[in-house]
């Protein structure tokens, strides 16, 4: 029984946490947990305290790396730029396809958060329609909630 029951009539009885024929199928999901505190990233199911992605595009030990998708700021830029400075590719459809996060305008890079908050933080460096840099911090908190700090 793995050491994790008892033999008892050549039938293995597992001990709490664990299942199995063999009492070699672990319940504790604490292996599976992505650092966004979802087990597999949400994105998979944890069997025997593995993750089991079934998103095809997620890989890894909690189907959180994904070598074909954009980075965060690439992937938030063009709401940024129009919630921010009214102008981009989403300029038309701001409105309707870039409210999905709060925004908070500063003054100046020093002024961005900074590493060390609790909330997972992306500093992000980006160049907008007229070939020019802006800076945006992008965060999710505990409740999910994203926020963008972005620089006038």
């Amino acid at each position: 029984c793995t050491g994790n029951g008892i033999c008892k009539c050549r039938v293995c009885e597992c001990f709490p946490n664990f299942t199995g024929s063999a009492c070699d199928c672990s319940l504790d999901t604490s292996p599976c947990m992505a650092s966004n505190g979802q087990i597999c990233n949400g994105r998979g199911t944890c069997e025997c305290g593995t993750c089991n992605c079934t998103d095809p595009k997620f890989q890894g030990p909690t189907c959180e790396m994904c070598q074909t998708c954009l980075g965060v700021c690439a992937e938030h830029k063009d709401c940024v730029q129009c919630r921010a400075f009214d102008k981009g590719e989403k300029k038309e459809t701001c409105s309707q396809e870039c409210m999905h996060f709060n925004m908070t305008r500063v003054e100046s890079r020093d002024k961005l958060p900074q590493p060390g908050q609790p909330d997972p933080l992306s500093h992000c460096k980006e160049k907008d329609v007229d070939d020019c840099w802006f800076y945006f911090t992008y965060s999710v908190n505990s409740n999910g909630e994203a926020n963008v700090h972005v620089v006038e």
